[in-house]
């Protein structure tokens, strides 16, 4: 054999020898530092920096306000006459975010103010007594609650148009909140006075009856005036504004004219592989690590655990493809974690054996 080419295969030999023995070396090391079997793509181990962690299973997730992201829909068909607020405000529950064209509602309303007035003229003609009296007594109170209430109202939506406008002071908008809730409150007392003698009391009279019909008309014409205005369900921040002034609006539109949320508590809505959820529990600590923070760790709790698995929609930590993949889906309250948007991408990592304490 010739020297040359002998002396070429030893060299070979001797190099894949190498390898094998350095593979085998390094596979023993990793084992001993700890280093975690699973690390997404995107995340990397700043330099001189060893992580001695142990995760019981690592999921993908997004990040989303708790309360989810409220969707306020027009309740009836109607032009956009006036909005309120844009993109980043901070709403209160019931504050007034979009007014609908309601010239005819108005006016509609007005006439309905008329024909009560009347009716309460031509019953007053006739005196009552007793019982009659008492129950004559308390249906009026119920409606000049009803009238307060409104009035109270239209107070708090004049000072958030002026303190949004700059041209008012929080202290004006705190007091009338304020006064609204004293309304609120006046009328549920004056309307449980009404229902405890109802049974007792004779039966109304033809003006007294007419009278109610006048009042429950004026009640239908205000209820429609009121669908007119989109109010907030909850206090939170205004994400997304999708309608402009002169806009058509209907409850079938194919997007809502407002979306808020409360942003003060953001979860995690991770899918984590339905072969790892023997392992994950409710309150068991989380920590969430988002590519927009490389090097920073988020603490979470496991908040529920879905009791569905179906396909999964997010792509999986360090994988391209995420075709058959069963998941449960997994919420995760997150704290300390203002930094973080509704919507970003994050990886979830599950810590072995750590349980909070319950709530």
């Amino acid at each position: 054999m010739n020297p040359g080419r002998q002396g070429k295969r030893l060299t070979r030999w001797t190099a894949v020898v190498a390898v094998v023995v350095l593979s085998a070396f390094a596979g023993i090391f990793l084992m001993r530092s700890g280093t975690p079997a699973i690390t997404p793509a995107f995340w990397s181990t700043p330099a001189g920096e060893v992580r001695e962690k142990s995760w019981q299973a690592v999921a993908p997730g997004r990040v989303e306000p708790c309360s989810g992201q409220i969707k306020v829909a027009a309740g009836v068909t109607g032009i956009v006459d006036n909005v309120l607020v844009k993109v980043n405000d901070k709403v209160f529950a019931g504050e007034a975010l979009i007014h609908l064209a309601d010239d005819e509602l108005k006016a509609r309303l007005a006439a309905a103010e008329a024909q009560v007035s009347m009716r309460e003229r031509a019953r007053d003609e006739k005196s009552a007594t007793g019982s009659a009296k008492t129950r004559r007594n308390a249906e009026d109170a119920v409606a000049d609650a009803a009238r307060a209430l409104e009035k109270a109202r239209s107070q708090v939506d004049r000072a958030a148009t002026k303190f949004r406008g700059s041209g008012g002071s929080n202290t004006d908008l705190v007091a009338a909140r304020l006064a609204l809730i004293r309304a609120q409150n006046e009328l549920s007392t004056r309307q449980g006075q009404l229902r405890a003698i109802e049974d007792d009391s004779p039966l109304p009279t033809a003006p007294e009856g007419q009278l109610t019909v006048a009042r429950s008309e004026y009640d239908a014409a205000r209820s429609a005036l009121d669908k007119m205005i989109l109010r907030a369900p909850i206090d939170g921040t205004v994400l997304e504004v999708n309608v402009r002034l002169g806009e058509g609006v209907s409850p079938n539109s194919p997007q809502p004219p407002v979306q808020l949320a409360d942003l003060s508590s953001l979860c995690v809505r991770a899918e984590l592989d339905e072969r790892d959820i023997a392992s994950v529990k409710v309150r068991q600590a989380v920590v969430v690590r988002a590519a927009a923070f490389p090097g920073r760790e988020f603490e979470g709790t496991v908040s529920s655990i879905a009791p569905l698995v179906e396909p999964g929609r997010l792509e999986p930590p360090g994988s391209r493809d995420q075709a058959n993949v069963e998941v449960v889906r997994v919420l995760i309250e997150l704290g300390g974690s203002a930094e973080l948007a509704p919507g970003m991408k994050t990886d979830v990592y599950f810590r072995a054996g750590e349980v909070s304490a319950g709530r």
